[in-house]
């Protein structure tokens, strides 16, 4: 029986690892592009697709923010208005000119409105909100679906909120940016399924991020203990909960979903 050639196991062993890693890789080769990606879920967001194997775009209004997520993952930045359709297009475009496609687009991209009376917001305020929140979202269709019907299909991910499915006293006008989300969510997924676009919603609940502070009127340890009790699994959301459920719903593996707002809550919305 002839001697085995031991010199050859590592590579062989090497080789196996290696397909074992690009399987475990879900979003392997897919280029993303993420919205309002500089800090909170955003940027919980874009280094969960980096470590899958997406090439990512961080895109924000911060630029500086911006860039500094994009330095951690050795990924390109983008600072862009949402709200604005001349730096969407330029977004959008920047995006397949460096990569060549767009397969995930996630529009994250979102602004608060400080808990009170909802005869206390301004108008400037009531516009800002839904420019942002709303507006973005068909600012982001209108440049992004043409690359993605060209190419054959892709993901579009939105923010919304549980605010929109159960929404509560003192952020009536947020509330209603967030159904919004999610009834549009639902009819864009309607409307492009037969270009192999699937549409799909996140509606995290309250998280740890710079907008905690607007959501409850304030922040301190009590505030957060008894917005704790509301929710039955005892915990805000995280940027990792919310980029884990982004995941699933961007990869292969969610192939057969589309319509989908999935609620990242702990329980909140029971």
């Amino acid at each position: 029986m002839p001697a085995r050639d031991e010199t050859r196991r590592p590579a062989v062993r090497q080789r196996r690892t290696n397909d074992i890693q690009d399987k475990i890789m879900r979003l392997k080769d897919k280029v993303a592009l993420v919205t309002g990606a500089g800090s909170g879920f955003g940027e919980g967001i874009v280094h969960r697709f980096a470590e899958e194997g997406a090439q990512v775009v961080v895109a924000d209004i911060d630029g500086a923010a911006a860039e500094r997520v994009a330095k951690d993952i050795q990924a390109r930045s983008f600072q862009c208005d949402v709200s604005d359709s001349a730096q969407v297009k330029a977004m959008v475009e920047a995006t397949v000119g460096w990569h060549g496609r767009l397969d995930i687009l996630v529009n994250n991209a979102g602004i608060a409105q400080k808990r009170g009376p909802m005869l206390g917001v301004s108008e400037a305020e009531f516009d800002r909100i839904y420019a942002v929140n709303v507006k973005s979202i068909y600012l982001a269709a209108i440049h992004a679906v043409p690359q993605m019907r060209a190419q054959g299909g892709g993901v579009i991910l939105n923010t919304a909120s549980t605010a929109g499915v159960r929404p509560r006293p003192g952020l009536t006008w947020y509330n209603g940016s967030k159904g919004a989300v999610i009834t549009l969510t639902k009819s864009m997924a309607g409307e492009l399924a037969a270009d192999k676009i699937r549409v799909c919603a996140i509606n995290p609940v309250l998280g740890a991020t710079g907008l905690t502070a607007d959501f409850m009127g304030g922040d301190s340890p009590d505030l957060r203990a008894q917005f704790n009790t509301t929710i039955p699994l005892g915990r805000m959301s995280t940027p990792r909960d919310v980029a884990n459920a982004a995941l699933f719903l961007a990869s292969d593996e969610a192939e057969f979903l589309t319509g989908v707002c999935l609620e990242v809550d702990g329980g909140r919305c029971i």
